[in-house]
């Protein structure tokens, strides 16, 4: 039930019919630490001709956003949420960063100097890469190791001061969140998603509800635990959001799930094997254990997968790991099944990984074998 229900909400098995910026919208924020994954992962949930220049057009015009929003890690968000969002958690991420920042020397006169000198240089449209920031601060005789520079651009980002530019050539580049933004809002169209993703919140409360709503249509069912670890939200907060929105509640196996469903039918894919990308908010989203997508006789090495590896997903359970090894002819697809595959999800694999094929626009072969 669980299972079925996540790989629907997640537009695993339910394809969203509309933009990757929507579908960016409906979520909130989705995880894109590892950028080339981080885009498949949108496109997987879209439908079978979307690209990997689909997904880099939309990142590149500003459509979708790359920059720290919750936990200290990299998310895409929509430039429409992105200011309303860094407002609810930027003080979490901050406090939770804090002492490490101290370690690395920088206080909060060294970081705000650092911010107003990249604030200026980032002014009238500029895009820049963090060496050439580095560069420009060190010619104002602010000298950065590159962790402290990495964390320099986080407190940046927290601030409201930068997002993500576009890419030049497969260098990111940093740009202004208010230009980024501006540029981006104007004439913005309405989503065909059900969960309505226009509404910009006018105080805590309903950032919160927002924030709630948009979880839990899209990672639901969820228990409050994983919507605390997914948000970063201390859990009164959470537990406020919930309150506000009122979403369905069931108990299982002692715990509490919270959902929201779509009201009306969907059509679904029949596709049983997915290959999902490391750190997929499918796996990642969720902190209580009991329902993640491990299948039974999953030993404890393995449940990496997902988090940590690339993940071969059969039914809503994670069956196997995948890799990619460029080759001159193409990119080989490595597949390392759990147990070995049966005639039906051979088939499946085989068709997941043409897929992902189509999205690279790319030849690629398949290399399966079982641990």
């Amino acid at each position: 039930m669980i299972t079925e229900a996540r790989l629907r909400n997640h537009h695993i098995t339910r394809p969203y019919a509309g933009t990757a910026a929507d579908l960016v919208g409906t979520f909130a924020a989705v995880q894109a630490q590892e950028y080339p994954f981080a885009k498949w992962g949108l496109a997987l949930r879209l439908g079978d001709a979307t690209t990997d220049a689909d997904i880099e057009a939309a990142f590149t015009q500003g459509q979708i956003l790359r920059t720290h929003v919750m936990r200290p890690t990299w998310h895409f968000v929509t430039p429409n949420d992105i200011t309303w969002m860094l407002e609810l958690t930027a003080s979490r991420v901050h406090a939770a960063m804090g002492s490490y920042v101290r370690k690395q020397g920088l206080d909060n006169r060294v970081l705000r100097r650092a911010t107003a000198i990249i604030e200026r240089e980032l002014g009238d449209g500029r895009h820049l890469t963090r060496a050439e920031l580095a560069s420009r601060l060190a010619g104002r005789k602010m000298n950065f190791s590159p962790l402290q520079l990495a964390l320099v651009m986080f407190y940046a980002e927290l601030e409201r001061i930068v997002c993500s530019g576009p890419r030049r050539g497969k260098q990111h580049t940093y740009a202004l969140l208010s230009e980024r933004v501006a540029a981006a809002t104007p004439g913005r169209r309405k989503p065909r998603s059900k969960v309505t993703t226009d509404r910009v919140p006018g105080n805590r409360d309903e950032a919160l509800a927002e924030l709630a709503r948009r979880f839990f249509s899209r990672h639901g069912p969820a228990t409050v635990r994983d919507f605390v670890w997914w948000s970063g939200l201390r859990t009164p907060d959470a537990r406020r959001g919930i309150d506000i929105i009122k979403p369905t509640r069931f108990d299982l196996e002692a715990l509490t799930y919270w959902t929201i469903e779509a009201p009306d039918p969907v059509s679904t894919r029949p596709e049983r094997v997915h290959l999902l990308p490391i750190y997929d908010e499918y796996v990642v989203a969720y902190r209580d254990r009991a329902a993640m997508p491990h299948g039974p006789g999953t030993v404890r090495a393995d449940r990496r997968a997902g988090t940590f590896r690339h993940a071969l997903v059969v039914d809503g359970q994670i069956a196997g790991t995948w890799r990619t090894e460029p080759k001159r002819s193409g990119t080989v697809v490595h597949v390392t099944a759990f147990s070995p595959p049966s005639r039906s999800e051979r088939q499946g694999i085989e068709a997941a990984v043409a897929r992902y094929g189509r999205f690279l626009q790319a030849t690629v072969t398949l290399s399966l074998r079982s641990s």
